[in-house]
């Protein structure tokens, strides 16, 4: 894995962007993200975690040109998961926010998410599934059908008061995403439910907040991934009730 160098200064937000293939996308995303962090006159950082894609992604974010942007990368494709993952733990803001290179939620409902935390949450995540939710652009009704079953699986298993799980726009303190990545391993579809468990294991408060979303009709996510994810929650319960996701207390051994 490579990596560049981390800001000099701390710096008050990262925003980790995981990106396979996204070479055609990615420009204009960094254009929209860093003009709109740089209005706001507070010092931060964009990671780009390459997933390991074969179209230049890597080449394009390393030739932005601009300080605040960082590449993070590996030779393999691990997932979106394991991409969150290595960007939360690689980054140095005192908060963290994940968003999808499509921006299907725009940059500028970062606000939302912060008024969560400054209310004393730890972990703001994005919805659309709230009064406030404003969803412009939906999925076709099949894939809405799918993710509609997959979030009841979700509050029946795991996250009861969490209506919408999988919106891919998360604030997180600091110490909440060290924590929470710091304790997981799934990379695909459902790492979203297992830093989401892992963060209320340990005792960080979640806020579920309304946000615009915009379906993206070249969405990544398969359906055949998409129903791997629904083995993946048993998964996540089964580590749960194990105690996976608790805190280890000194002298205690891994199961």
């Amino acid at each position: 894995m490579t990596t560049d160098e981390a800001p000099l200064a701390p710096v008050a937000l990262s925003v980790v962007i995981p990106a396979w293939n996204e070479a055609l996308r990615l420009p204009a995303t960094l254009a929209r993200v860093v003009a709109f962090l740089r209005s706001r006159r507070n010092p931060f950082e964009v990671l780009v975690v390459d997933d390991g894609s074969t179209d230049g992604t890597a080449a394009v974010a390393r030739a932005y040109g601009d300080p605040a942007v960082r590449l993070v990368s590996y030779p393999d494709n691990r997932g979106k998961g394991h991409a969150v993952r290595t960007g939360m733990l690689a980054a140095s803001g005192a908060l963290c926010l994940m968003t999808d290179a499509d921006l299907s939620t725009p940059i500028e409902d970062l606000r939302l998410l912060e008024e969560a935390l400054g209310r004393g949450f730890d972990v703001a995540i994005g919805s659309r599934a709230l009064a406030t939710s404003n969803v412009e652009v939906r999925q076709n009704a099949f894939r809405e059908g799918v993710g509609r079953l997959f979030n009841l699986a979700v509050r029946f298993m795991l996250l009861r008061d969490l209506r919408d799980t999988q919106c891919g726009f998360k604030l997180f303190t600091s110490e909440a995403a060290r924590s929470a990545f710091s304790a997981t391993r799934m990379g695909g579809f459902s790492f979203d439910v297992e830093a989401l468990v892992a963060a209320r294991r340990r005792g960080f408060r979640i806020a579920e907040v309304g946000v615009t979303w915009r379906n993206d009709v070249a969405s990544r996510v398969g359906l055949s991934r998409g129903g791997r994810a629904f083995a993946d929650l048993v998964h996540i319960a089964w580590n749960a009730a194990r105690g996976a996701y608790d805190l280890r207390r000194p002298g205690r051994e891994d199961a």
